[in-house]
């Protein structure tokens, strides 16, 4: 596929910059990655007008609208509509411009509220996804049945992959937008510098979580554009799981912060539990996450205390 003009959407995003780095490592030169600025995935004229221009063989649908627990619940519509909206329009010109592959980017949210763990790919449709991020988690699996159906009609392939909740350098700190992950790290690291005695956080502490270092995200969403064909959804993780109590704890301590954690159990915990049965990925494209949590913590902490506002701090600095 070296040679191979690939379209990929969201690249100017937190992963589309790993998947784009990660692709010009296996020696892809022919690629295109616009910004909405240029393309505004949401009009299906500027679609059309991207597909004319560039003539993609292969795309990688990354663009989403996305954020953690609370800019799901403040924008229920603006996330539902955006994700269904952009990737139904681009599935279509996928067809329509008979595009070679078409690689589809899913959500672990599209998973019932009370999925049994590890979550496997047959469980897809047991239930109904938790409330806070259902708009989101549906809009997302309705592109997993249009994928499916345009391959049984029109011979399309199109491959539907669902990654667990990622982390590491470039991710969103916005308190009011982002994941868990750099959410914490940025409370810890603020409370630190100011002296805080205590970092309040959302929920009880309880639900699980996996989370996926981008890196090895980036390498998984490609072999899978490489070596995979098959119409079933395949999930994309470490297979690990943890509480996020333990996990402010351990983001806690790689910072430094020695203050109290305090829970508010006013605020929704989400999901109750989440963690992938990773054996497809494994099976059909030799994907196994590289990176363990402690490691993808460390760099992560490392670069955004190198990055944030108002300081060039190394993470020993932080520390």
């Amino acid at each position: 596929m070296v040679s191979k003009r690939i379209l990929v959407t969201g690249g100017g995003g937190f992963l589309g910059r790993y998947l784009l780095e990660y692709l010009r490592q296996r020696g892809y030169l022919n690629l295109c990655a616009p910004r909405r600025r240029e393309f505004d995935l949401t009009r299906p004229e500027a679609i059309r007008a991207l597909f004319q221009e560039f003539e993609p063989e292969v795309v990688i649908h990354a663009a989403a609208t996305v954020g953690g627990i609370g800019a799901n619940r403040a924008n229920p519509g603006l996330f539902f509509y955006e994700n269904a909206i952009m990737g139904i329009q681009l599935i279509e010109a996928c067809r329509e411009f008979k595009v070679e592959k078409t690689v589809v980017l899913g959500t672990i949210c599209a998973y019932p509220k009370f999925t049994t763990v590890p979550f496997r790919e047959e469980h897809l449709w047991d239930g109904y996804p938790e409330e806070t991020n259902a708009p989101y988690g549906i809009a997302k699996k309705a592109l997993l049945v249009q994928c499916q159906a345009y391959r049984d009609q029109y011979g399309m392939n199109a491959v539907f992959l669902l990654p667990v909740n990622l982390y590491g350098p470039h991710d969103n700190f916005d308190l009011e937008a982002s994941h868990v992950i750099p959410a914490l790290i940025r409370k810890c690291v603020e409370a630190k510098a100011r002296g805080d005695a205590e970092v309040t956080l959302w929920g009880d502490g309880s639900p699980t979580r996996e989370f996926l270092y981008v890196s090895d995200a980036a390498e998984a969403i490609v072999k899978a554009a490489e070596l995979y064909n098959g119409a079933a959804p395949v999930n994309i993780g470490s297979g690990q799981e943890i509480s996020i109590r333990d996990l402010a704890q351990k983001i806690g301590a790689l910072t430094g912060f020695e203050g109290r954690l305090r829970w508010d159990t006013t605020r929704p915990n989400g999901q109750p539990r989440r963690c992938l049965d990773v054996r497809r990925a494994t099976d059909e494209f030799g994907f196994t996450a590289k990176t363990d949590l402690d490691s993808g913590l460390r760099m992560t902490i490392d670069w955004y205390c190198s990055h944030s506002p108002g300081t060039s701090r190394s993470m020993q600095e932080c520390m």
